[in-house]
């Protein structure tokens, strides 16, 4: 995930299932004195699934039914459950892999389930994928629908006013470099794909959101990484945020305020109460400064 200098993220530990706790509305910032206070008050409840569910890596809800929810496993498939999570099953065991990065639930179409492979973290334990599967059927049957040697898929959005609109950012090969890194669009519900946004063999895109309201609205977070036997580069200058405005036809890099240099992980979110506004968690990996000095 991000690194503990440069982020300090509230998580609760997963031993192989999901817990659910009230949801915080957006609003402004907290201190870390409010912030630890509120991780104190809060009170987990876990609902499964158990025993062979593994660390989650996402979680998406029918937006018909709200009982219906969908659970991602980083190696354990893709689980449902239809009753707020008293019993669950898994939908996704008997496809080329197991291994999960993202979800999506088409908010138009909630039967018309995307899933993602390959898990997104860099782990030495975190599988690789065979790319992109989609639903019709609520998770009944699945198709693969291609980008099969990406590997390891971030994140996946449905357009918010057309279904056929789907983005996939893949992060490619976790131990090589790779051509098919990057940032991919279908407009015709997976038939064919197009990469949208290419910066080479080494950065992938590890995040991406639409405007909710402006869906030519496009961000994007690429990300620098390469996994070796001895070693690991999790950072690097090819990671950013890049915004496009023509619903991915071009790209400019955000600047000021964000670091350079030897950039980490991103995760990018809209506000829901305000999606004019928007979030980035940014893993900076650049030396810290000193916080006082001789000269």
């Amino acid at each position: 995930m991000f690194s503990k200098r440069a982020t300090r993220v509230l998580q609760a530990t997963l031993f192989g299932g999901l817990w659910v706790l009230a949801l915080v509305s957006c609003g402004p910032a907290r201190g870390e004195d409010d912030l630890e206070a509120l991780a104190a008050s809060l009170k987990w409840r876990e609902i499964g699934p158990t025993a062979t569910g593994g660390r989650v890596v996402d979680i998406d809800v029918d937006p018909r039914d709200k009982t219906v929810i969908y659970v991602a496993s980083a190696s354990g498939g893709l689980w449902k459950t239809e009753d707020n999570g008293t019993t669950w099953r898994c939908i996704f065991e008997r496809e080329g892999t197991i291994s999960i990065g993202d979800i999506a639930v088409d908010p138009h179409q909630p039967d018309t389930i995307w899933v993602g492979t390959g898990e997104a973290n860099n782990q030495r334990s975190s599988y690789w994928g065979d790319g992109i599967y989609k639903s019709t059927d609520g998770g009944k049957t699945w198709k693969n629908m291609g980008l099969r040697d990406t590997h390891h898929i971030g994140r996946i959005v449905v357009d918010p006013r057309r279904s056929n609109v789907v983005y996939v950012a893949a992060l490619g090969h976790l131990y090589s470099e790779n051509a098919q890194r990057g940032l991919y669009k279908t407009t015709d519900g997976g038939k064919t794909w197009r990469k949208v946004l290419d910066l080479g063999p080494r950065v992938g895109v590890v995040d991406v959101i639409v405007h909710p309201k402006k869906p030519n609205i496009v961000l994007a977070a690429a990300y620098e990484r390469l996994r070796r036997a001895w070693h690991f580069d999790g950072a690097g200058p090819g990671s950013g945020i890049y915004r496009s405005t023509d619903a991915g036809r071009t790209w400019q890099r955000i600047g000021d305020p964000l670091p350079t240099g030897e950039v980490g992980r991103i995760g990018l979110a809209y506000c829901a109460a305000n999606p004019d506004v928007m979030y980035a968690c940014v893993s900076d990996q650049n030396p810290a400064e000193p916080e006082s000095s001789d000269d």
